[in-house]
């Protein structure tokens, strides 16, 4: 090699000096005074230079900023007619914080999907892996999550062979050049975090002749219909020419039937829809084109005490009021 630049690819904390050296080799015709130093391509003043004997060439480096790039910043030694000699990764940054915020949740109670945040300050400048860990609280031993950015770039989803009745223990450990840091240990139980498909076969239609009202309908999710659960539902809708969703039902506890039921004209108001699969949204315009989603919240699935997450909405369903 015509030089070696030293020290070799260094970690530092921001805020850190460093001194470099470049020194060609010994049969080389170049000399201290033939060289200069680039940081990502841009010339280090000569002020910063000092010649070590006849063959090497010193630079110094104050108050690093952290890396521009996670591959490292580019130090490079050049020769006066600007050929690369040789060079050096600098990882200037900041070790991990605690990852917090760590949120799950199970779909139909087949899977395990968590988030987290990577910390109150979140930029290290250096590469920053995150591993998510889980066990069973009381037995059995450490499990690392395989498939991560599922649901965004701080998350990872566990696919199957999940435990139910028993408690997990889930933490995240961040680790980089500088160090690595654990969140604390979140406890949960698969039925606590259950969320669930949308609910099917959402229709809207007219109620008779009523020009201000919808009569709305729908099937339990599929996927939860045989497991022991209570339900509440949501309604949202907008008109056609509108963005603006409004809430306009929301269910109470009760059991849902193993099996979907035909739907009937929902007797309830609109805010108390129950354990029922249907309602009827009132005080609409007249002749005016409705948009409506619904979705599902699981409640007491085989018996536990909290309240589910609710699945994504539906997909819209239109229907019409009769005109005045």
């Amino acid at each position: 090699d015509p030089a070696v630049v030293s020290p070799q690819d260094p970690t530092l904390l921001i805020g850190s000096s460093l001194t470099a050296t470049c020194t060609v080799s010994a049969g080389s015709r170049l000399r201290a005074q033939d060289l200069y130093w680039t940081l990502n391509g841009r010339r280090l003043p000569a002020a910063s230079y000092a010649p070590l004997g006849a063959t090497t060439l010193s630079v110094a480096l104050a108050r690093l900023n952290g890396s521009k790039q996670q591959s490292g910043d580019n130090l490079v030694c050049h020769s006066r007619d600007g050929g690369i000699l040789a060079g050096s990764c600098l990882y200037v940054g900041l070790p991990p914080e605690k990852p917090v915020n760590i949120s799950c949740w199970s779909r139909n109670m087949k899977d395990l999907t968590c988030t987290w945040a990577p910390g109150t300050e979140g930029e290290t400048f250096l590469h920053t892996n995150y591993t998510l860990k889980y066990k069973l609280r009381w037995y059995g031993r450490d499990n690392t999550c395989q498939e991560y950015h599922t649901a965004g770039p701080y998350s990872c989803h566990i696919p199957k062979d999940l435990a139910l009745f028993t408690p997990y223990e889930i933490w995240v450990e961040a680790s980089n050049r500088l160090g690595v840091a654990v969140s604390d240990v979140v406890m949960l139980d698969i039925l606590d975090v259950v969320t669930t498909d949308p609910p099917s076969d959402v229709h809207v239609s007219r109620v008779g002749d009523l020009e201000d009202q919808l009569s709305v309908r729908w099937s339990s999710p599929p996927a939860l219909k045989d497991f022991l659960f209570q339900a509440k539902y949501q309604i949202q809708y907008r008109v056609e020419d509108s963005s603006e969703w409004k809430v306009g039902a929301r269910g109470v506890p009760g059991p849902v039937p193993r099996r979907p039921r035909a739907a009937r004209p929902a007797p309830q108001v609109v805010d108390d829809v129950g354990n029922q699969t249907s309602c009827r949204l009132a005080g609409l315009r007249p002749g005016t084109v409705y948009f409506v989603q619904v979705r599902c919240n699981p409640f007491g699935v085989y018996g536990s005490k909290r309240a589910g997450i609710w699945s994504d909405w539906s997909n819209p369903t239109a229907a019409s009021t009769p005109r005045s």
